[in-house]
């Protein structure tokens, strides 16, 4: 059994990871609320804790692991949406989460064992916040219940910051009914117009904090493995649900490990409507970008650094794809999984150095295909959808004369950037750079021939050695 070292928030180190019953292994991640498309940002985490879900079903058996990731659907830009809109909340989260489930699909993230919704486990909530008052760690205030952080010794833990620092930097709701300026929500009322449920507080809903330690309490019991969220989540939202829990339930342990993977930029910045550069996984998915590239460069920066997506990194993985795919797509997957892949996997999930060792298997096609779909990658879906595109099958390479192979293995390195330029340009309608291209191999005596289904380079001759190079020279020209 491969051993797994975790990196865990908590204790700010690398770990072995025990779990506490490896025949029952538990995971949480915290889910999207529903009320938008998911944003790029929104998709790491779901392809990060994806990889960690397939290392733990492997090592432990599919049948050992649960993994649950939540939905909020009761929650204040839900309510802002459906006014907006002039819609139902039921149907703004009903929509939004079916496009949730399709989009981190198209990514080829694996659906979790449990994808819980926050309004079917209002009961829980309400319990777990009476446990609080009854216990002197909430009180009642003007119609909310609030956590009083200040009865947890171990506040800030997680986050490594002290309450004083807390208040002091606080740009939290200092509401008059506060005893302290960082207790936090547990149940709010409800005007007429807006969702609520009858509680012993009287008719409303909850906090955003409580949904997740009742729901996770709920289906994995009062201690689990592992609890997963974006470093954005960190505080005060992890912070908040580790103090309720523990002090609703002080006999557990609640999540042992604590993994948050770092945030995204978009070519070096932030990423935000005002900078021009915020966009939806569907937004790239539309325009042609498939899922399997967007997973590939998220996974090609490890899951504790910060992420840039570019258009370079973009277009990389787009011929790493299609290399992958045109080596494999004779071939049927075996099941097993190569040793170099589950290694790197195993040390804090290496995905950088396992997407290495997967290219590394090029002459071992059969071990190269187990290995990407063990990343999620050449799934079914993903492999039908490539024999049927364009400009896949049927790509060749002829050269005319004797001591032909050096112009033939340059023009079949070559051929890979080609493909990927003129799908681009079939989407952009903008032929230069493959014109361009196409002019210049006429000069050295190549012919291209571009088909329905494919794409030929025939040489006329063979070529010297500086015109070896500038295909090179060529092939960056195109990127």
């Amino acid at each position: 059994m491969a051993e797994i070292r975790l990196y865990n928030t908590r204790t700010r180190a690398k770990e072995d990871f025990v779990p506490l019953d490896d025949k029952n292994v538990r995971m949480y991640v915290c889910g999207p609320t529903v009320y938008d498309r998911a944003h790029l940002g929104n998709a790491r985490p779901v392809v990060v804790f994806d990889v960690l879900y397939r290392l733990l079903r492997h090592v432990y058996g599919a049948d050992h692991v649960t993994y649950v990731r939540n939905f909020t659907d009761v929650d204040d830009k839900i309510i802002e949406r459906a006014k907006r809109d002039g819609r139902e909340i039921s149907q703004i989260t009903e929509e939004t989460t079916r496009w949730y489930l399709e989009d981190m699909a198209a990514l080829g993230a694996l659906e979790p064992d449990q994808m819980p919704r926050a309004t079917g486990f209002i009961g829980q909530m309400v319990t777990m916040i009476e446990e609080l008052v009854a216990k002197g760690h909430a009180y009642e205030a003007e119609g909310h219940v609030l956590f009083a952080v200040e009865s947890y010794k171990d506040y800030g833990k997680l986050s490594g910051r002290s309450v004083d620092d807390m208040i002091a930097g606080a740009r939290v709701e200092v509401a008059p009914y506060k005893r302290n300026p960082m207790d936090f929500v547990l149940w709010k009322p409800s005007s007429d117009d807006q969702p609520g449920w009858d509680s012993p507080w009287g008719r409303g809903r909850p906090g955003w904090h409580i949904e997740c330690s009742a729901m996770a309490y709920e289906l994995l019991g009062e201690s689990f493995d592992i609890h997963g969220g974006g470093i954005d989540l960190q505080f005060p939202h992890h912070e908040n649900e580790i103090a309720q829990s523990a002090c609703a339930h002080p006999e557990g342990a609640f999540a042992r490990y604590w993994l948050h993977n770092e945030m995204l930029q978009v070519e070096g910045k932030k990423m935000s409507k005002s900078l021009g550069n915020f966009f939806t996984v569907r937004d790239l998915l539309d325009q042609g970008v498939p899922g399997e590239v967007i997973r590939f460069v998220m996974l090609s920066t490890h899951y504790r650094k910060p992420m840039d997506w570019t258009e370079k990194k973009r277009a990389e993985a787009a011929i790493t794809i299609d290399y992958w795919h045109r080596l494999t797509t004779e071939l049927e997957p075996s099941g097993a999984v190569p040793a170099s892949v589950v290694s790197a996997m195993s040390d804090d999930l290496n995905t950088h150095l396992a997407l290495v060792a997967v290219s590394a298997l090029h002459s071992q096609p059969q071990m190269l295909l187990d290995a990407a779909r063990f990343l999620g990658f050449l799934d079914d879906e993903a492999r039908e959808h490539y024999r049927q595109m364009n400009l896949v099958e049927g790509v060749s390479v002829s050269v005319s004369g004797k001591d032909s192979d050096s112009t033939a293995k340059a023009l079949s390195e070559l051929r890979d950037t080609y493909i990927v330029a003129y799908k681009h340009a079939k989407k952009t309608k903008s032929f230069d750079k493959v014109d361009a291209a196409k002019k210049v191999l006429a000069t050295m005596e190549i012919d291209v021939s571009v088909h329905v289904n494919s794409v030929e380079f025939r040489a006329k001759r063979p070529l010297d050695d500086q015109e070896i190079e500038y295909l090179h020279d060529l092939e960056e020209a195109l990127k």
